[in-house]
């Protein structure tokens, strides 16, 4: 079994900047084998992936990330960041990681992103 635990979650002013963090315990073996990513879902709202990095490290992102938030792996500490730039109000949501390898999905339990106006 692999367990994801989020961090780095709170309350920021719009324009302001949160670092998301995931770390991987388990039977993970290397991270670094894994498509790891992060979703969100607002209040009322579907869950929708924001940001995805592939084994071999390509990334990509959402539209409305695209230029603000950047997907980041550090395999020796079984670490996978998500940095959050220019954030807006819509970007409120409970940010949760994901992570999969050989069709087994794996997630987090979320952690709360407030942006205030």
């Amino acid at each position: 079994q692999v367990q994801l635990v989020e961090s780095g979650g709170g309350l920021v002013q719009a324009g302001g900047s949160l670092r998301l963090s995931c770390t991987a315990s388990g039977s993970i073996f290397s991270l670094s084998r894994y498509t790891m990513g992060w979703h969100r879902q607002a209040p009322g709202k579907q869950r929708d992936l924001v940001a995805r990095i592939s084994s071999g490290s390509s990334t990509n992102y959402a539209d409305s990330a695209k230029g603000r938030f950047t997907i980041s792996r550090d395999s020796a500490k079984n670490t996978v960041y998500l940095q959050m730039n220019s954030l807006k109000p819509e970007d409120t949501a409970v940010y949760y990681c994901t992570g999969s390898l050989f069709g087994n999905d794996y997630w987090g339990q979320g952690t709360q992103v407030t942006v205030s106006s």
